[in-house]
């Protein structure tokens, strides 16, 4: 009996000393961040000195793309991919059957904490699973975003419109409960940090912010470090997007009524200042919880990830939302960090933003299960001469848009509006100059959409896009 003890302790020390080898994973999420807003990205109008110093210290993926969404929230569907590894319609035909017990398939959690790992999370879940089912540990589980209020919206109509101000508390939103959201999603995390330092186990932390999610609301001192006359109005500028009806995103798209219809120089110089202001303000949180692991000395021994759920807008050709499938609205950015990744290094691969998950399971030694459809970066990590993750990029959106990257060459396509568009990203990376009905560009637009059919059948696409399009199916 005492052998058996003995044992039993020797193999629990075991246990625990192999768990503590293990990395600590500290997951940074934003909403709607798009991957152009960082200064180090080449923004030189945008405050973002924490994220600057993270890309330095790091791999920043420059092609990561969210796979789209079966909804006008485009989180819900972004979320629930990388929480549960698999690709977007396989998500959406499961979301109903994620897990409630964990004898079910694993998330990204619940898969870290079989391995050791402590699981923590606070702010934004949006996902269709008991929240506290799959963390070992939550704090503040956030909505998909803050209460917007009708002065948020179709706004500003002019100079004179100061109906919304970005720091009145009375407008509740990130204001809501005293403090900003940001700030106590950040405080959370500076708590768990403390008292991780005494664990045994090693940690993964998801801090998932609601900004830069709309509404645009940020401290006063935020949005006095921006001179709206100095705003510079995005190259796609256009007062409406000729096919915005078509694709699904018109006057009664939520995010689309946020500024006039149709757009005005002013209204895009605004939204775009209180844009950045949020992500400065985010910048600031992220440098006081980054700060925090440096203090309790766990920083030499975490991989931090940062990256948001796809991007936004704010203005770019006509549009506001991110339910596009131009490159401002499908990619975030994506900044890996840790004791074996290169520092201050680019990768222009092909990836995913769901890649983060099996990446955080290769880090961790977690086998992964064969229902995860997604890919690690490590190796790309490494290796700036590694290949793709995927020989093509895939996006939807609903059934009314669809996008196939190969290469340097990017097809979309609007079922509705029978219109194809083509672009070389290249040498056009802001997307204004159509290609799709020059002479010379009709084999590749044929070969792309081909692609796409083959995209969508692998990944079990139910629109049915061949019979609208016969003469690109050929």
């Amino acid at each position: 009996m005492k052998q058996l003890i003995t044992l039993g302790v020797m193999l629990l020390i075991t246990l625990s000393s192999y768990a503590k080898k293990r990395p600590n994973i500290l997951f940074l999420f934003a909403d709607d961040h798009c991957n152009e807003e960082v200064h180090a990205f080449g923004n030189d109008q945008i405050i973002t000195p924490n994220l600057d110093q993270l890309a330095s210290q790091g791999v920043t993926f420059t092609n990561t793309y969210n796979m789209g969404a079966w909804n006008g929230a485009v989180c819900v569907a972004s979320r629930a991919m990388m929480n549960s590894g698999m690709t977007v319609w396989h998500a959406k035909n499961n979301e109903k059957s994620f897990p409630q017990r964990a004898e079910q398939k694993m998330m990204w959690a619940q898969l870290l904490e079989s391995k050791g790992y402590d699981t923590y999370m606070t702010g934004k879940w949006h996902v269709k699973a008991p929240v506290e089912n799959i963390f070992k540990t939550t704090a503040h589980e956030r909505p998909g975003m803050p209460n917007q209020t009708p002065a948020g919206y179709n706004r500003p109509l002019s100079k004179d419109d100061d109906n919304w101000k970005p720091w009145d508390t009375k407008n509740g939103g990130y204001w809501k409960g005293g403090k900003h959201w940001s700030e106590v999603v950040a405080d959370d995390a500076i708590g768990f940090l403390d008292q991780s330092k005494k664990s045994k186990k090693p940690f993964f932390m998801y801090i998932a912010f609601n900004a830069p999610h709309d509404p645009r609301q940020a401290p006063k001192e935020y949005i006095d470090m921006y001179d709206v006359e100095k705003i510079k109005i995005p190259t796609s500028f256009l007062p409406e997007y000729p096919w915005k009806d078509a694709m699904k995103c018109g006057k009664k798209l939520r995010d689309e009524k946020l500024a006039p219809f149709p757009r005005t120089r002013y209204s895009i110089k605004v939204n775009r200042l209180e844009y950045y202001a949020l992500i400065t303000h985010l910048d600031a949180q992220i440098g006081r919880i980054i700060k925090e692991l440096k203090r309790t000395g766990q920083d030499k021994n975490t991989y931090i990830i940062y990256s948001a759920d796809h991007g936004l807008a704010v203005g770019k050709h006509g549009l506001v939302g991110k339910q596009s499938m131009y490159e401002h609205s499908m990619k975030p950015p994506l900044i890996v960090i840790g004791p074996s990744i290169p520092q201050n290094e680019k990768r222009e691969q092909l990836v995913y933003l769901q890649d983060v998950m099996a990446t955080t399971l290769d880090l961790a030694k977690v086998k992964k299960p064969a229902y995860v459809e997604f890919n690690s970066l490590l190796s790309i990590c490494k290796d700036k001469e590694a290949p793709n993750n995927y020989d093509a990029i895939y996006g939807s959106y609903l059934n009314a848009q669809r996008m196939v990257r190969v290469g340097d060459y990017k097809l979309i396509v609007y079922p509705a509006a029978k219109k194809v568009l083509l672009y070389n990203l290249k040498e056009d990376p802001k997307e204004l100059y159509d290609l799709s009905l020059q002479e010379k560009y009709q084999s590749k637009v044929k070969s792309l959409f081909k692609e796409l059919l083959v995209q969508q059948k692998n990944l079990d696409d139910p629109e049915d896009i061949a019979t609208i399009f016969p003469e690109l199916s050929i």
